[in-house]
């Protein structure tokens, strides 16, 4: 029996890519998590055997569309670090403008529900947690460093910020309150701004 010819892992990759990208489409005008899968199938315009084989479970493709969003908000925030004058404060600000607006509130209901899957340990959730955590802290060490913060510390500073923004949009996700939550990112960045400018 001979196997998969020339170009095969290429093709199935792009089929992979083509789904998660309308899947993504589907997250942002509907939500993904009250669907099932076949009704995920028949939205994404496949079939449910197709979505398993590519992503192993309908858990598997939520997961897989969290990663794709959190890869794009890392793509973002490396775009805004390439401006040699903003600072990690003004970085801060527009991810959280970006983060907090209402259009990514259906994705940050679903990412949340499988942080919390994870944090149960099921089976579908896999490395779920070092994907969502890891990739932040690099980015926002080097953000931080680059700013002139000696290792330990900018490692620190970028645990900080992301445990600081993600529990801010649970308070804002769970009280829908964004006036108040735009105030108590505001306090925070007013503070950590000073707080930087003394650990130079």
């Amino acid at each position: 029996m001979t196997g998969p010819g020339p170009g095969y892992d290429g093709v199935e990759q792009t089929q992979q890519q083509l789904l998660l990208a309308a899947a993504l489409e589907v997250a942002d005008a509907d939500g993904l998590s009250d669907l099932s899968l076949r009704q995920l199938a028949d939205r994404l315009g496949t079939s449910h055997r197709m979505l398993i084989y590519h992503f192993g479970s309908k858990q598997g493709l939520l997961a897989a569309v969290v990663g794709e969003v959190e890869r794009r908000q890392r793509e973002v925030v490396a775009e805004y670090h390439r401006d040699a004058d903003i600072s990690p404060i003004d970085l801060a600000r527009r991810l959280w403008k970006q983060v907090a607006d209402p259009a990514m509130w259906p994705q940050e209901r679903l990412f949340f529900e499988l942080y919390a899957q994870a944090l149960r340990q099921r089976d579908h959730t896999g490395d779920f947690l070092n994907q969502v955590l890891e990739p932040w802290f690099e980015l926002l060490t080097e953000i931080h460093r680059a700013s002139g913060q000696p290792l330990a510390a900018a490692r620190t500073q970028a645990r900080l910020g992301v445990a600081v923004v993600r529990g801010l949009l649970l308070d804002l996700l769970a009280t829908g309150d964004r006036r108040a939550v735009d105030r108590a990112m505001a306090l925070f960045l007013d503070w950590y701004g000073e707080h930087l400018e003394r650990g130079r």
